[in-house]
């Protein structure tokens, strides 16, 4: 009797061990981005960092080195191997991707996208930086207040898959529609797959084919610091115009020099930041990611989940900022 008692208490003793080291085992967190070595995304991996360090949760991190779908399934494959918790994604493809993150969440982990979306089916929440139609408004305004309102003007974008990308230039081409913008012409629409060369030759072929051409918008940051090198090369600075969403740290020197006059971004340490608290509160069980629901993301605040215009949920991490030569030292050792 006492050795059967013996042998039940030890039995308990076991469980409740086991139980508080399941209780302890960190949340783990799959980070998948668009490209390594891009330092907007090795700023969002800060954003990950410093909730890392509140939260006590653990990532990984990785991107395919040539802005691929397919890297990134094959990354999202191992993820889902290891048995991560949950998976924050910026998208090359939304809808390419989708398959394989269903099967990461018929096992149970969560998806949150973050800067590039992926399609409702795809996803429990995405994390928008701003305002998709603000963004592209915001681009066409600074173009056409640099160009004086009339001219010759392309788009140098990243894939011509990406979401993001493609939803700012849609907005952009409706903003064009406007009868304040009837003198500007938008000649063409070319992909440097956030590439720095690859950006660079589509920069300069923009330039060798349009000699009359009168300002770029550039709505990716491997593009716009690209754009700016072909048009300080070719001695073009302030003759073409340039305009879009780049990190002040690489685009510190193109401001001052005149390359550039203005330009946009939102802090990519904020996204991660706020797609990492996400994705916890949803391991968590928190939040769902239904429409109305609710969830503390730090020093960010507390973040609504709203309805997406494509069926899915989504919440914003704030505005575009504008930065000028006059306030590019504040910014260019922050990211």
């Amino acid at each position: 009797m006492k050795r059967a008692l013996s042998l039940i208490l030890a039995l308990i003793l076991m469980l409740s061990l086991a139980s508080v080291v399941m209780a302890e085992k960190p949340i783990n967190i799959g980070v998948v981005y668009k490209q390594t070595g891009n330092p907007f995304f090795e700023a969002g991996v800060r954003g990950f960092e410093e909730a890392k360090g509140e939260l006590g949760f653990e990532f990984i991190h990785n991107g395919p080195a040539d802005s691929s779908n397919e890297g990134q399934i094959q990354i999202i494959e191992g993820y889902i191997q290891q048995g991560v918790d949950a998976i924050a994604i910026s998208a090359n493809d939304a809808a390419g991707v989708v398959s394989v993150l269903q099967t990461a969440m018929d096992q149970g982990i969560k998806v949150v996208s973050w800067d590039s979306k992926v399609e409702p089916e795809g996803r429990n929440l995405n994390i928008d930086p701003s305002v998709a139609e603000n963004i592209g408004r915001v681009q066409v305004e600074e173009i056409a207040k640099q160009i004086g309102g009339e001219g010759q003007i392309a788009i140098l974008s990243a894939g011509a898959t990406m979401d993001n990308q493609n939803t700012w230039i849609k907005y952009m081409q409706e903003e064009l529609k406007k009868p304040e913008y009837a003198k500007i012409e938008l000649v063409t629409i070319v992909y440097g797959d956030d590439l720095t060369d690859k950006s660079i030759q589509e920069m300069q072929g923009l330039i060798n084919s349009y000699p009359e051409l009168k300002g770029v918008i550039s709505p990716t940051t491997v593009g716009i610091a690209a754009a700016a090198v072909a048009i300080k090369d070719n001695g073009l600075s302030g003759k073409i115009k340039l305009t879009g969403l780049g990190l002040p740290s690489e685009m510190a020197e193109y401001l001052k020099d005149g390359t550039c006059e203005g330009m946009y971004l939102w802090n990519p340490i904020d996204l991660g930041y706020t797609a990492a608290y996400a994705a916890v509160a949803l391991v968590k069980g928190e939040i769902t990611g239904a429409v109305g629901e609710k969830f503390a993301a730090g020093r960010m605040g507390e973040k609504e989940i709203m309805e997406a215009a494509d069926g899915g949920t989504f919440t914003l991490v704030g505005d575009p900022f504008r930065f000028t030569p006059d306030n590019i030292d504040d910014w260019k050792d922050v990211y």
